[in-house]
């Protein structure tokens, strides 16, 4: 099990947890307030406790609620990104895996696949990037864009996971 480098989730008021964890899920405070909610012991002071806690609240949600956590993520190497309008989190999650480094004609590609994703499926590409590089996201891109649409909205509530996962390693 993992502590918590910088916080002791147990000793958190309610205001201080979602304060601190609020945007684990991108835009959603919900979850973090749901997961204090359930009560705090010294579990949830391991970073794989409280993630599991704040996944199962997003798989338990109804599909309402998952929408909106997964349009509540930006777009890869899009517009929010060029124009420097992302979370801190998918800033520095974006420039990980390179994509502020893309050609133009690699920038023109993202725009294509995130305009032809969103007409299909209703919602936004979501790849947790971290240890990827714009190549391999660009080719998973390619090869998702393809599935089902049931399919692919499971794909991205556990790319989420995952990213939230990354984000609370970081705390």
């Amino acid at each position: 099990m993992t502590d918590f480098k910088t916080l002791k989730p147990s000793a958190l008021s309610r205001e201080a947890f979602v304060a601190a964890f609020a945007d684990i899920y991108e835009h959603s405070p919900w979850v973090a307030e749901k997961a204090y909610d359930l009560g705090l012991d010294a579990s949830v002071d391991h970073v794989e406790t409280l993630h599991q806690r704040m996944s199962d609240l997003l798989l338990s949600a109804d599909h309402s609620q998952q929408l909106a956590v997964i349009n509540a993520h930006p777009d890869l190497a899009g517009k929010a990104a060029i124009q420097g309008q992302l979370t801190e989190a998918s800033s520095n999650e974006q420039a990980g895996a390179g994509i502020h480094q893309c050609s133009p004609e690699e920038f023109q590609r993202f725009t294509e696949l995130n305009e032809a994703y969103t007409a299909k499926f209703k919602f936004p590409f979501i790849m947790a990037v971290k240890g990827s590089d714009r190549h391999q996201i660009l080719a998973a891109f390619e090869t998702r864009i393809h599935n089902p649409a049931d399919a692919e909205f499971k794909c991205a509530l556990a790319e989420i996971n995952k990213i939230a996962l990354s984000r609370l390693l970081q705390l």
